[in-house]
């Protein structure tokens, strides 16, 4: 059998999804709480836990002069806090897009923008994709439109957008279908973004063609069925 790559942050096996949420204690902070994943030891890491040192990104932001949003996740995915997959993706893909909606000329408070960007998005816990039925990583394109429109409840087409917004991307997302890739559907809610902001908001961020460079870190790799695989271009 092929070497798998680690996934379990505390002893490299991999995770394992259980059908329903069972009480856990998170082997780095001790925290108790229900959830539904772990690694097949049974260690438990909770969301916390897995984005510490998330928060690098708005120094780093705040000085990318990068108007393409994928060049700029990709740093953000060469970080220490990046893992191959994990609930920090969803607010990179948000945070991405607001630097480079920004750096495109788009009329945002940056620093403002990415503290909202970082609360709203790490609420949204790691297994999404799989037990919500809505992908982190097209939930948090959807969390860039309602920043830059200034959505509420009550809006009425800033509503509309971002919601417009999250359906696109998750669309986008499920014509590949699973297991899931956090890589894949951060480029994808990414691709699918720049082409709305320049349809309803007239700012024309830089889109680059996208290939993979995470395919041997990924256990679940699609291959040739993923738009971005080398095998493809």
């Amino acid at each position: 059998m092929a070497a798998m790559n680690g996934e379990c942050l505390i002893c490299k096996a991999p995770l394992e999804y259980l059908e329903k949420a069972v009480e856990m204690e998170c082997e780095i902070c001790h925290k108790k709480e229900l959830s539904q994943t772990r690694c097949v030891n049974g260690h438990y890491v909770c969301n916390e836990c897995h984005t510490q040192g998330l928060n690098a990104i708005i120094g780093f932001c705040l000085y990318e002069k990068s108007k393409d949003p994928v060049a700029i996740i990709e740093k953000m995915m060469e970080m220490p806090f990046c893992h191959m997959h994990g609930p920090e993706h969803h607010v990179m893909v948000g945070a991405a897009l607001l630097t480079a909606y920004k750096n495109a000329g788009g009329d945002i408070d940056l620093r403002d923008a990415l503290n909202e960007i970082m609360e709203r998005g790490s609420s949204v816990p790691g297994g999404a994709c799989g037990f919500w039925g809505a992908c982190g990583a097209g939930i948090s394109s959807g969390m860039f439109i309602s920043i830059i429109s200034g959505s509420t409840p009550l809006k009425n087409e800033p509503f509309a957008l971002s919601h417009k917004m999250t359906s696109a991307s998750l669309a986008k997302i499920g014509e590949i279908g699973g297991p899931r890739c956090c890589k894949r559907d951060s480029f994808l809610s990414i691709l699918t973004a720049i082409d709305f902001v320049k349809e309803h908001f007239g700012v024309e961020m830089e889109k680059p063609e996208v290939i993979c460079s995470w395919s041997s870190h990924n256990n679940q790799c699609i291959g040739k069925r993923c738009p971005f695989s080398k095998a493809n271009h």
